[in-house]
């Protein structure tokens, strides 16, 4: 079978979001056997839209879009889909009564247009969307599958696995259970990471291991066809044991886990409480802790300490130590990391400062970051960065080094 994926959206063309949702369908179609030749962006027009259409109808088998299901007058992907197939819309009853009942427990007001996204193309086969609105569709016309796709990537990538894989691979005539686990890694790039496990790469088959990038994290994705999903399991472990004999000390979490939730999953494990006081970063790490559900037990508090005068007022750093080392380095991280842990009482302190950029600044060039991690035995560790990304970058990559090293070491 061959794929053409069609993102519809205005908001891709003039560069406001980068088209994520393509990588991440193009890899699941290849994980079960269905190649992608084409992908194609197009505007919120239906006369160019149609014109799309028309040619991945003579050069695919598969059609899958993404965009244009919503509310809004410029969402029209399933209405020009309807033209083009000569058939119509008609209302989901299920999906109606979701999105009523989202506005009711929301306690707000259904405005009209709501409904509109309850139309489905007439026969065909719904994708129920459980983390928005708009459900999607599946239909096959004349020899050819087309697949509807809300464009938010937090509804899409959850219908394309649970509702359009299953469709799909029963079009295909395919009985196989496709099992999948992910490995999470930071500290190391998508290159060195591809080059130790190399071997593994080059002799895969079932279970095949993709190497991916993200903002946040390496990652491997380890993906079984078998007959069920116990084998598919058994088919997964003895290569990802090889994997970690690799480079277990990169990886951080598997699957859903994120650098926050996995390092606030340890400290809860761990009974232990944290404090932050934070220089460049200014609350960052903080946050990131913060979205964590449940890490009110562990979380005390913490300080912003942007300048030098608020380093020694507020948490009594040396006057004499900042003079003698500076505020950008591993004296100045890890009494940051000591101090915040006495004034909080906490079981862990940490410290970070440096040099965000655009300017060098106390003498250290744009990216050097000091981070301190006090432990409850009195044990500190501090960690060098040297980043090269612009101010904010480098002080996002900051917190999460932060969040990375404190895994290690609660691990």
């Amino acid at each position: 079978m061959r794929a053409e994926i069609i993102a519809v959206g205005s908001e891709l063309l003039l560069g406001q979001i980068t088209n994520t949702n393509a990588t991440f369908i193009s890899a699941r179609l290849a994980e079960i056997g269905i190649d992608v030749y084409y992908h194609t962006v197009v505007g919120d027009n239906p006369d160019r839209l149609k014109k799309a259409i028309g040619i991945a109808q003579k050069r695919a088998d598969l059609i899958v879009f993404s965009g244009g299901l919503g509310p809004t007058k410029d969402d029209l992907t399933k209405e020009t889909i309807a033209v083009i197939l000569e058939t119509y819309l008609e209302n989901n009853v299920d999906a109606l009564n979701s999105i009523e009942d989202y506005f009711l427990r929301a306690n707000r007001i259904m405005t009209e247009n709501n409904k509109k996204q309850a139309l489905i193309l007439a026969d065909s086969f719904v994708l129920k969307n459980h983390h928005g609105m708009a459900p999607g569709m599946a239909l096959e016309k004349n020899g050819l599958q087309y697949i509807l796709l809300p464009g938010p990537p937090h509804e899409l990538e959850p219908m394309f696995e649970k509702e359009a894989i299953p469709y799909l691979l029963g079009a295909l005539g395919k009985q196989e259970v496709i099992v999948s686990r992910v490995l999470k890694f930071y500290g190391v790039g998508e290159a060195e990471l591809e080059d130790r496990v190399q071997g593994i790469l080059l002799r895969q088959s079932n279970p095949t291991v993709a190497p991916l990038s993200s903002q946040d994290a390496v990652i491997l994705r380890l993906t079984a066809k078998a007959n069920s999903t116990d084998e598919a399991v058994k088919m997964i472990a003895p290569v990802e044991k090889e994997i970690r004999n690799l480079v277990d000390e990169f990886i951080f979490g598997t699957d859903d886990d994120t650098l926050s939730s996995k390092a606030a999953e340890l400290l809860k494990k761990s009974q232990l409480t944290i404090a932050a006081a934070e220089s460049l970063t200014a609350g960052l790490f903080l946050s990131e802790l913060a979205s964590e559900p449940g890490i009110s037990s562990s979380l005390k508090g913490g300080v912003v300490v942007y300048n030098e005068e608020v380093k020694v007022e507020q948490l009594g750093i040396p006057q004499s130590l900042l003079d003698e080392y500076g505020v950008i380095s591993s004296e100045c991280a890890e009494a940051l990391a000591v101090k915040v842990k006495q004034k909080f009482g906490s079981d862990i302190g940490i410290g970070l400062t440096g040099a965000a950029g655009p300017s060098p600044h106390d003498g250290k060039p744009v990216g050097t970051v000091w981070i301190g991690i006090a432990l409850q035995n009195g044990e500190v560790s501090t960690f060098k960065l040297d980043l090269s990304g612009n101010r904010n970058t480098n002080r996002r990559r900051a917190s999460q080094y932060a969040l990375y090293y404190l895994i290690k070491e609660l691990k």
